[in-house]
Order: C-alpha cells, then structure tokens, then sequence
C-alpha cells in the first residue's frame, strides 16, 4: 500500500492538524517514539524516506495525544480504519505509546 502524490498532502496536513491541536512539540512526539526528531519532521511531512508503519504508529499517537489533551482530533480521510486493515497485510503496525501529561 502506497500512496499517491494528493493522498500524501492530505495525510501530511492531517498529521500537522493534530500535532497543532495535541499542543505537544516534535521533540516530545520523538522522544515518547524512542525517534530521531528530524525523523518525526520527515514523517509529519511526509518527506523523504519512511517506514509506513512509523506513519501508522505517528498517525495513532497523534490522534489519542489530542484526545487525551481534551480535545477532537481532525480526522484522517486516508489513514481510515479501513485502510488499516489493508496496511496490516504490508506492514507490521505497532500500538503508539500515550504521552505521559
């Protein structure tokens, strides 16, 4: 499963919504990944060379940081739950780690 050049700028903004909206920096983003944060940047970006299933991990913390902020994350119109299901057959997803607040 890849995507197109459009789904990777929707899915980019979507990932950048909620980091805005979880308050947290890209520097704690990385260090509760156990990620480099230039990494994290070329994930949130998507840009560059990644892991799809670090976009996954990226894309599950992201929405339950700002679910356990208070706040409604911005959906993901790409990274649905059933595209998960697809990803699965690909890539070996693993369960995001919870900010410590």
């Amino acid at each position: 499963m890849s995507l197109n050049q459009q789904e990777m700028v929707i899915t980019s903004s979507e990932l950048q919504a909620n980091l805005s909206l979880c308050g947290l920096s890209v520097e704690q983003v990385a260090a509760d990944l156990v990620l480099a944060p230039d990494y994290v940047r070329s994930l949130l970006a998507l840009s560059g060379a990644q892991d799809p299933a670090d976009v996954w991990l990226l894309r599950d913390y992201l929405e339950q940081a700002v679910v356990d902020s208070g706040g409604t994350p911005r959906p993901f119109t790409v990274l649905t739950e059933d595209s998960r299901h697809l990803a699965r057959r690909w890539f070996r997803l693993r369960e995001a780690p919870r900010h410590a607040w």
